[in-house]
């Protein structure tokens, strides 16, 4: 467990989170260059005719830092719309960090402060990252000083990269591994999982995303929502590479997804916990 990250990115629209969340996954090799299909996260059509992100999507990753360990990076994605607050809320519950990503040629705004308070009364760990950085009007001492001032984080030694370029963003990624925190939890206790998210899927039925908080979930088990008291059995459960890969367990700690055999998604409501039924 000492070697998860769980974290999301907060900024603004148009701040460059799309791009910085794509040229992380290829950092990590998700994706090769030919798959990189701009804005990988985003899979809905409304995302991608409006450019914004809607549903809460993950993708883990294997980061090799440069102190040799290998760092499972689960990437949890939050809306960047005002529209889409509480969906931002619910992502954060997931995540022991956030990067703060903004425009070093624009500076704060206000959507990216509320976001931002709502991870620092979670006890997130914020990492300031000044994007854009390639572009003439950056301004990355002011903004900065702008973040200090008006978030009230130290950024005086934020990271400095172009998700365009690709410049800067090994960086990030460094400062991740270090800065974020390993999640708790006990991998002994019985299974206690947060749903994160549910969609349906018209092959599968209800899709979940959840987070492990204690314990294991392993493929076969008599799964609980706690809040309904119904019990399905864990069908289908694994990850996003951000390809849909099937494993036989989600460990203690880390985010995947679950199919049940849940009909309708109601029978998965979001922020509910999942537990093992005897």
């Amino acid at each position: 467990m000492k070697n998860i990250r769980n974290f999301s990115i907060i900024a603004h629209i148009d701040h460059g989170k799309s791009t910085l969340s794509d040229r992380i996954i290829q950092i990590c090799g998700g994706l090769s260059d030919r798959e990189m299909e701009a804005q990988v996260l985003d899979s809905m059509d409304l995302e991608r005719e409006r450019g914004i992100t809607i549903k809460a999507q993950s993708v883990t990753l294997d980061y090799k830092a440069t102190n040799g360990e290998t760092y499972q990076l689960n990437f949890i994605d939050t809306p960047g719309h005002v529209d889409f607050s509480y969906e931002v809320s619910r992502s954060l519950a997931a995540c022991e960090g956030a990067l703060l990503v903004v425009d070093a040629g624009q500076g704060v705004e206000a959507q990216t402060l509320a976001n931002c308070y709502t991870a620092m009364e979670m006890d997130l760990e914020v990492v300031p990252v000044l994007n854009k950085i390639d572009l003439p009007a950056a301004d990355p001492e002011r903004v900065a000083e702008e973040i200090e001032d008006i978030v009230g984080i130290d950024a005086a030694d934020a990271v400095r990269c172009s998700a365009k370029t690709g410049v800067g963003v090994p960086d990030v990624l460094e400062r991740l591994v270090r800065d974020i925190p390993p999640p708790e939890g006990d991998p002994d206790a019985p299974l206690q999982a947060l749903i994160i998210d549910s969609w349906f899927d018209n092959y599968l039925g209800v899709v979940s995303l959840v987070r492990i908080k204690n314990g294991t979930m392993r493929k076969g088990d008599k799964i609980k929502v706690i809040s309904t008291g119904q019990v399905y059995n864990a069908d289908r459960l694994g990850i996003f590479t951000p390809k849909q890969v099937d494993r036989t367990e989600l460990k203690c700690g880390e985010v995947g997804w679950l199919v049940c055999a849940i009909k309708d998604i109601l029978g998965a409501p979001v922020g509910d916990t999942l537990t093992t039924s005897p």
